[in-house]
Parts: structure tokens; C-alpha cells; sequence
């Protein structure tokens, strides 16, 4: 009985060691630093003289006619919307639903132009993100140079129109969703070829319709993958800000919580150096991402989809 639990134990380490020592390296151990530093006063000169709330008075303010006695600040609160309408509609219309549009399509198309197509759609993703930014950054110039333009003005004979200052946000939303779209791309399309063959055939042979086959065979063998982007990638939009930054800068019409904290804290020239602050804007971002992750986790019922299968043995 000691050597099985020894072996169990060795097992244990061998196999979950690394990752447990990564996960805290990685994950667990900045989000220490970041509590460290958010109540400190922290700034260019990487030196903490007192421990302070300092950071977070910058953030709320007193208000007793509030319902918990303190209010978010303009600059908060604006930052807090902005990611709200980022990160719903990136989702929602481009790394859920897109996503599963282009597997759907690729999957239905013959294998090797349905491949080509994929990889075609990989490019953006593949490439380096300063690239992917210029390119946006002449795609949408505001004179006729500008590839938008040229289309709008020679093509559909219209006046030229500037995305940057009259529509930054859906902008930035277009620029992330394409190239996010290429995730569920991927891993929807494996979805959907793990499912046998002969459904498709036995449902064909039914006289169900391609959008049938859909709705009762395919969307319900991708209910996992479903849940598992929408969870994955709601996170990893709420903390992006590298193309918002390389696109549109520190603009304020797109100043989401991620850059925000990146402006205050790493920005070369534009306010950045204030190390405490942007800490504290971060805490408070870590804090968001636990209660969306928790709320998605409820809502997709992943509970459920990872719990262990129970086979009946008769």
C-alpha cells in the first residue's frame, strides 16, 4: 500500500509538477506583484516609499448619495463602457459567430480548397502585429490613398470617409475580429470533423436539409467548443489592447480598461510611469475577469460538459 502511494505521488509530480510550477510562475505570482504594487506609491523610479489607497482614489470618489457610498470616477467608468462594447461585439459578431460561419463553410467545401481557404485566413494571425496595424493603417488612410477610399471614391463614387475619428471603435472591432475569428475557425472545424459520417448520411438520407443538418447535428457535437471560445476568448479580449494601440494609439475614443492600464503605466511619452496606478487599474481588471469568467462558466454550464461520462454497464 506505501509503494502504490508513493508511485501515485512520484506520478503526481512527474506529470503535474511543471504545470503547477508554471501556473504559479505565470499566473499566480504576478497577480501577487500586482496586489504589491497597486496599494503602494510606486512610480519611475521602481522605489516604494509607503503602502497607500492613493491608486484607487483615482479611480472612486466619495458620494454618499451613492448606493455604496463612492462613485467611479469619468475616466473609469468611460474606460469600463468602451471594453463592455469591445469585447460584446468582437465576441458576438466575429470570434463566436463568424468563427463558425468559415468552419462551416470550409468544412463543406472540398478538402483542399477548404484548407487553402483556412490558411489563406491564418495570414493575419501569422503575421507580425506591427504589420497587421500598418496594413489597417493604410486600408482605412482618410485620403484616397487610403484602400477603403478607393473604393468608396472610384468605385462607388461617394465622398471619402476617415473610420479612425468618425468610427473608431467599430474600427478596432473589425481589426481584432478578423484576425480572432481565425481561433474558432480552427478549432470548430476539428469539431466538426470528429463527428461520423454517417449522421450526415442518415439524416441526407431522411431528406434533411443542410441547415437542418446544422441545427440537430452539428451545433449540438459543438456545444463544448462553443463554450469553451466564448469563455477563452471573452477573456483574452478584455485584456487585449496591442492592435487598439498600434491602430487608433491612445486615442480616447477607444481608451478600453486594457489600455488604459498599459497608457498609465508602460507608454513611453504618453503618461506612462505610473507604475502604482496602472497596477491598480489592473487589479480591478483581474477582479472583471474572474466574475465574466465565472458568470460564462454558469451560463455555458461547463460544469456539465466537463464532468466525468457515465456509461451505463448493463
Amino acid at each position: 500500500m506505501q509503494t502504490m502511494r508513493q508511485r501515485q505521488l512520484a506520478n503526481a509530480a512527474i506529470f503535474l509538477g511543471p504545470a503547477i510550477v508554471l501556473l504559479f510562475a505565470f499566473f499566480v505570482a504576478p497577480i501577487v506583484v500586482d496586489l504589491f504594487v497597486a496599494f503602494s506609491d510606486m512610480e519611475r523610479t521602481i522605489q516604494i516609499t509607503e503602502f497607500t489607497t492613493e491608486q484607487f482614489e483615482k479611480i472612486v470618489r466619495p458620494n454618499e448619495e451613492a448606493f455604496l457610498g463612492f462613485e467611479l470616477r469619468g475616466t473609469f467608468t468611460r474606460a469600463m463602457t468602451l471594453s463592455a462594447i469591445y469585447v460584446f461585439f468582437t465576441l458576438a459578431i466575429f470570434n463566436v459567430t463568424l468563427a463558425l460561419v468559415l468552419a462551416l463553410m470550409t468544412t463543406a467545401l472540398p478538402e483542399r480548397l477548404g484548407s487553402f481557404f483556412r490558411a489563406v485566413w491564418l495570414l493575419p494571425r501569422m503575421s507580425p502585429s506591427v504589420v497587421y496595424g500598418l496594413l489597417w493603417l493604410w486600408a482605412v488612410d482618410p485620403t484616397e490613398r487610403g484602400l477603403l477610399n478607393q473604393i468608396i471614391v472610384h468605385g462607388l463614387g461617394l465622398e471619402p470617409i476617415n473610420m479612425r475619428l468618425d468610427h473608431p471603435m467599430m474600427l478596432v472591432v473589425i481589426a481584432n475580429g478578423l484576425i480572432g475569428a481565425s481561433l474558432g475557425m480552427i478549432i470548430f472545424t476539428s469539431a466538426i470533423r470528429s463527428i461520423p459520417e454517417h449522421l450526415f448520411h442518415a439524416a441526407r438520407v431522411d431528406g434533411a436539409g443542410s441547415l437542418s443538418i446544422v441545427r440537430h447535428i452539428v451545433l449540438p457535437a459543438l456545444r463544448w467548443p462553443l463554450s469553451y471560445i466564448t469563455v477563452y476568448q471573452a477573456l483574452a479580449l478584455l485584456v487585449s489592447f496591442e492592435y487598439i494601440f498600434l491602430i487608433m494609439g491612445p486615442a480616447r475614443q477607444t481608451m478600453t480598461l486594457a489600455m488604459l492600464a498599459y497608457t498609465k503605466s508602460l507608454a513611453p511619452q504618453i503618461g506612462g510611469g505610473q507604475y502604482a496606478y496602472g497596477a491598480a487599474i489592473s487589479l480591478i481588471l483581474i477582479v472583471i475577469g474572474i466574475v465574466v469568467a465565472l458568470a460564462l462558466w454558469r451560463m455555458t454550464n461547463m460544469k456539465e460538459l466537463l464532468s466525468r461520462p457515465r456509461i451505463e454497464v448493463q
